[in-house]
């Protein structure tokens, strides 16, 4: 078996630095030369760890600043590729099955292990994605938060990394439908919200499932169309 190189062994040393000294997203690291000397390597090896560590999303360089941890570590905006798939019909109707295996579970663990601070953010994000949709406002980036900060307050970790798929969905969800689930999504989210705030895992889950359940029915609405207009069988 081939050996890690210099620069992956400095990436492993760097996130054990990380981790033992419990750094958070938008901390700074130490400058060039200090990470040298603590590694006791050379400088140009910690700048290739760098290198490695801001691929997988663990550090982000801001020019003139520093190195920092990023935001949203180790997770890239995309990280199963979604943007590169041509046909977004397919993708959507690829997707929403993914979220009705997950996000009703979800629901129903964040209806068990939300705190007061959560609930307070889940029905803030809820009131602020309908007042937005009956504006007539761009509501998408709400909409992501809501989403993000049930599967945030789930108490699972893992689920917290699989935010990024359903970022993608949303977001393609919204574009796809052109706001004709207003109504729905409304509805829907507020019992989402209500029956997390209520600890009512299984009320949070079904409510979960409905809001889903019509963001389906729309997208196969929508692929009929497009391949009545397009010719496709």
């Amino acid at each position: 078996m081939e050996c890690n190189t210099l620069s992956e062994q400095t990436a492993d040393k760097l996130m054990e630095y990380i981790l033992k000294n419990k750094m958070c997203p938008g901390d700074k690291m130490p400058n060039e030369f200090e990470l040298a000397e603590l590694l006791s390597v050379g400088r140009s090896t910690v700048r290739e760890a760098v290198r490695i560590l801001v691929s997988r999303n663990v550090l982000i360089i801001k020019r003139g600043a520093g190195t920092y941890i990023a935001d949203n570590t180790g997770v890239p905006d995309d990280p199963l590729g979604l943007s590169f798939y041509q046909d977004k019909y397919a993708l959507a109707t690829d997707l929403i099955e993914v979220r009705l295996i997950l996000e009703p579970e979800i629901a129903a663990l964040a209806a068990v292990n939300a705190t007061d601070e959560d609930i307070a953010e889940i029905t803030e994000r809820c009131n602020r994605v309908e007042e937005r949709y009956r504006a007539g406002i761009d509501h998408i980036t709400e909409d992501i938060g809501f989403h993000t900060a049930i599967a945030r307050c789930s108490g699972n970790r893992v689920i917290e990394k699989l935010v990024p798929i359903i970022n993608t969905s949303v977001a393609l969800f919204c574009n796809l439908t052109a706001r004709s689930l207003r109504e729905e999504t409304i509805v829907t989210h507020r019992g989402i919200a209500e029956a997390i705030a209520a600890h009512d895992s299984a009320g949070a889950k079904y409510a979960m499932l409905m809001h889903l359940i019509y963001n389906r029915s729309k997208i196969e609405e929508l692929v009929k169309a497009h391949k009545t207009k397009t010719g496709e069988d």
